[in-house]
């Protein structure tokens, strides 16, 4: 039997899109209907086939759909929600994707009719590239995807989303949702504000033209323009959405840069050494918890 008989995916960009190959892959549905606002989108998406149909509107995509997740940016979590929630099924399990569960739950919640179970989630995957054209079926392989249900949620519902992200590869984890807020904060909120601020100095530098920046850009700037590059519409609506948590880590890294900003005016060089002794142990542990990989990436594009 499929896991589903009808998958409803709403929002086709990289992640919606990379659920619906990684579903296909799987075989975890009878069928596969997809649906996003942008009509260019909706005509890409249908030219590139991962969805069974592309509806052009919300209901036909959702109606009889035993489950469905929200793809779109964090910040339209609300008016999507209240979109859907009339055109859901009976027994219906709904998710999503975020990455800020709490505004997730206060934003989604209150839609979701009765006899309709919540089941948030957050897949801790995606690249820098974005739309329909950019999903792949591998993207989650070896990744974890993160639930975050609410005390009280249907536990049948939720064995049920492990095994769908199961399915698509993932590991899955559960979580209390504003623990996975904090954690998320300074795992992946923290580097890309750092980044897109890096990237923001080098261009400001009045001192070192753009050009050279870009030329003798060595691997560490490489990296920050990767992650500088994702979409700007998720990750605004990302950290006005988990600001508290943001700002809680943000403190902590501002205290700690302190204290290496010293170290450096005074010419502390075994306070630096045994920093940088002391940290680079995180590396190797994610490539043992294989997370990554010890191979060199030199812009190669990983994706396949």
């Amino acid at each position: 039997m499929k896991a589903f008989n009808k998958l409803a995916i709403i929002g086709l960009g990289h992640i919606g899109s990379s659920i619906a190959h990684a579903a296909r892959r799987g075989d975890l549905a009878g069928a596969i209907a997809g649906y996003d606002k942008s009509e260019d989108v909706r005509k890409r998406a249908r030219a590139i086939g991962f969805a069974t149909v592309v509806y052009d509107n919300v209901a036909e995509a959702v109606g009889g759909a035993d489950l469905v997740i929200l793809c779109t940016p964090v910040g339209a979590y609300k008016a999507v929600a209240a979109e859907v929630s009339p055109h859901l099924a009976q027994g219906a399990i709904l998710s999503d994707v975020g990455s800020v569960k709490v505004a997730a739950i206060r934003d989604i919640a209150p839609s979701v009719p009765p006899g309709v179970v919540f089941v948030p989630a957050h897949p801790l995957a995606g690249t820098e590239y974005s739309g329909p054209e950019s999903g792949f079926a591998s993207l989650f392989d070896k990744r974890w995807a993160i639930l975050t249900p609410s005390d009280g949620t249907d536990p049948q519902s939720v064995a049920r989303m492990m095994a769908f992200w199961q399915g698509l590869g993932a590991s899955v984890d559960v979580m209390n949702a504003r623990h996975h807020d904090l954690v998320l904060a300074m795992t992946s909120h923290l580097p890309h504000l750092i980044a897109y601020n890096i990237v923001g100095t080098a261009r400001d530098l009045e001192d070192v033209r753009q050009g050279e920046v870009i030329k003798y850009s060595a691997s560490g700037f490489r990296d920050f323009t990767r992650i500088a590059a994702s979409d700007p519409t998720m990750w605004r609506d990302i950290f006005l959405n988990n600001k508290d948590a943001v700002l809680e880590v943000l403190g902590r890294f501002n205290e700690d840069l302190a204290v290496l900003q010293r170290a450096v005016r005074n010419g502390d060089g075994q306070m630096l050494f045994d920093f940088f002794t002391r940290n680079r142990a995180i590396r190797k542990a994610i490539i043992e918890q294989g997370q990554d990989t010890a191979e060199p990436n030199f812009g190669r594009n990983k994706k396949p």
